[in-house]
C-alpha cells in the first residue's frame, strides 16, 4: 500500500509539475549536488573540477539494463582513467541497495543514492512513469562534464550495450580540440 500511494504521490507531483522536465543545456554549467554514495560518503560534483565527469543517470539496481550498463563502465574503467575521466551512477535507490549492486557486480566507481530525487529533478532525468517498487525512476540519460564543470554532451534514453564505448568516443573527440 506504501509503494502504491509512493507511485501516485510522484505521478500528481509530475503532473502538478513539481518535477523538472528540462535537461541543462549543452555549454551550460553542470549544476552542483551532494549526495551519499554507495559506501554512504558524501560526494559533491564540484569535487571532480579539472577531470572529466560522466553522470549517468539509470533506473534501478539489479535491473538487466542497467547491469549491463554499469558493467561496461566497469570492464572500460581503464580506458576512463586513461581519458581523466571519472564514472558516477546516479538512481533513485538507498545507500543500502547500491553498496550491494557494487559488491555483487564487482563496480568500483561511485553509485550515487538519490532517494529525494532532487538531483533527478535538478538534471531533469526522471521517467513520468512509476514503477511499482520505487515510483518515479530515472530515464538512462547521460552528461558529459568537462573538467571545467560544463556540459559539453547530453544522451538520453541510451542503449546501456553501446554507451561506455559512445562516450569514450565523445572524450576522445573533445580531448582532440
Amino acid at each position: 500500500m506504501k509503494k502504491l500511494a509512493i507511485a501516485l504521490l510522484a505521478t500528481a507531483a509530475f503532473a502538478l509539475g513539481l518535477f523538472a522536465a528540462d535537461l541543462p543545456a549543452v555549454g551550460s554549467m553542470a549544476p552542483n549536488f551532494t549526495l551519499p554514495n554507495n559506501d554512504g560518503q558524501k560526494v559533491q560534483l564540484s569535487d571532480y573540477h579539472g577531470k572529466w565527469v560522466v553522470l549517468y543517470f539509470y533506473p534501478a539496481d539489479f535491473t538487466s539494463g542497467c547491469t549491463l550498463e554499469a558493467h561496461n563502465f566497469q570492464q572500460d574503467q581503464p580506458k576512463f582513467d586513461a581519458l581523466n575521466a571519472v564514472i558516477l551512477g546516479v538512481s533513485v535507490q538507498d545507500v543500502d541497495s547500491h553498496k550491494k549492486f557494487c559488491t555483487k557486480e564487482g563496480l568500483t566507481f561511485h553509485l550515487l543514492a538519490d532517494t529525494e530525487r532532487k538531483v533527478s529533478e535538478l538534471y531533469g532525468t526522471l521517467g513520468t512513469k512509476p514503477y511499482a517498487q520505487y515510483g518515479l525512476i530515472d530515464n538512462r540519460d547521460t552528461f558529459l562534464i568537462d573538467p571545467t564543470g560544463k556540459i559539453v554532451k547530453v544522451y538520453t534514453h541510451v542503449n546501456p550495450a553501446v554507451h561506455s564505448a559512445e562516450v569514450q568516443e565523445a572524450l576522445k573527440a573533445a580531448e582532440s580540440k
